[in-house]
């Protein structure tokens, strides 16, 4: 018998398909904007697309979508993680295309953190000696190894060593070069009006509008307000678990009808990861670590610290908890966990994931969490 239901977000109640988008704009801010590495030429940078610009510039970035399959294929959920593979990758390739002795000098750039100064001394250089993006590269960087999760970010520090010849650290999660990647897609999802809410900083290209406000959702927003009041009446708990900051959560699921409907003490953000990860001076806390379910489940009162440990706590009435999501990085928290994963084909993946899903366990295999009540009706009849 199911008693609590945990739901990730994107590709679950929202498409992920503008914080894709984001993300690819961020990619080509950071390569092209003068504020960055300038490799555009141009003194401006334009913040307005059309949506076939956008579809255009994404399919560049992220060699259509095969980066981000891939990337999510081996655990890795945070789009800002994603980011900064890309972007880390792409620094080195160009460093590598400098000629000899310019090189010699970038190099020594990577062992010390990478800021913003450094990205400031990389246009110079690369001002002075035109280099290319080449987006295949981030494929055939980790072509040769299978590692997972975080240890995709480590792995950066091998790659390193592998076009430059150079061993360094600098590579890590939650760096100052990973920060500018995140404060950068921030302002390109929240826009210019929510960006220092956000983030406690202004935009540093202004002139964005912001995907914040025309979310897209995967099914009827009266289906998922019928659900979660049907759940309500059956003494069914629901949690929410999802990798978006609290402004990108809230806002939608307040205008969509849904936040009335949920105790929020049970809704576990990207805020509670950051939070925690400070607070606790825990390892990395996003998914495939399941913190944000173990919060979602057990509530923002209970004891916080539990539940950041290296090695997770099992849920007590395990068999009794679902958890609803789309990607193999919340099928792994629920392993981790104990409890029963149903997964659903609408995140990136789309009807794709079902082979991916299927090989790695998944209980449960949905179209759409439109399919979730009779999941439950069966499992609790």
């Amino acid at each position: 018998m199911i008693r609590t239901i945990l739901f990730d977000v994107d590709g679950v109640f929202l498409s992920e398909e503008h914080y894709f988008d984001a993300s690819a704009l961020t990619v080509w801010e950071l390569l092209n904007s003068p504020n960055y590495l300038g490799l555009s030429g141009k003194d401006s940078f334009s913040t307005h697309y059309a949506k076939e610009q956008i579809a255009s510039i994404r399919s560049k970035v992220f060699v259509d979508d095969k980066i981000l399959n891939h990337l999510k294929s081996r655990g890795m959920n945070a789009n800002w993680d994603m980011i900064y593979v890309t972007i880390s990758v792409q620094l080195l390739e160009l460093t590598a295309q400098l000629p000899e002795p310019v090189r010699n000098q970038a190099v020594l750039l990577f062992r010390q953190p990478l800021t913003r100064a450094t990205l400031d001394t990389l246009r110079e250089m690369f001002r002075k000696n035109p280099v290319t993006p080449d987006y295949q590269a981030v494929l055939a960087a980790y072509q040769d190894t299978d590692v997972m999760k975080q240890d995709i970010i480590l792995y950066l520090n091998t790659i390193a060593r592998h076009k430059l010849g150079i061993a360094t650290d600098v590579f890590q999660p939650k760096s100052e070069l990973w920060h500018i990647g995140e404060h950068c897609s921030q302002e390109w999802y929240v826009g210019d009006a929510n960006v220092l809410q956000s983030t406690g900083s202004p935009s540093v290209q202004p002139g964005k509008e912001g995907f914040l406000a025309a979310e897209e959702t995967l099914v009827s927003p009266l289906m998922v307000q019928t659900m979660f009041q049907s759940f309500s009446d059956q003494g069914i708990s629901v949690g929410i678990a999802t990798g978006r900051p609290a402004l990108e959560t809230y806002q939608p699921f307040r205008y969509l009808g849904w936040l009335d409907l949920i105790d929020q003490e049970h809704i576990a953000t990207a805020d509670d990861v950051l939070q925690a990860e400070k607070h606790y001076h825990a390892a990395p806390l996003a998914k495939p670590h399941p913190f944000t379910y173990l919060l979602a489940y057990h509530g923002k009162a209970s004891e916080v610290k539990r539940w950041t440990a290296r090695v997770p706590e099992h849920l007590t009435d395990d068999r009794e908890t679902l958890i609803v999501g789309d990607s193999l990085a919340d099928l792994l928290c629920a392993r981790q966990i104990g409890c029963r994963f149903a997964g659903v084909l609408t995140g990136l993946s789309g009807k794709e994931a079902r082979s991916e899903l299927e090989a790695n366990g998944a209980d449960y295999i949905l179209d759409s969490i439109a399919d979730v009540p009779d999941l439950i009706e069966k499992l609790n009849g």
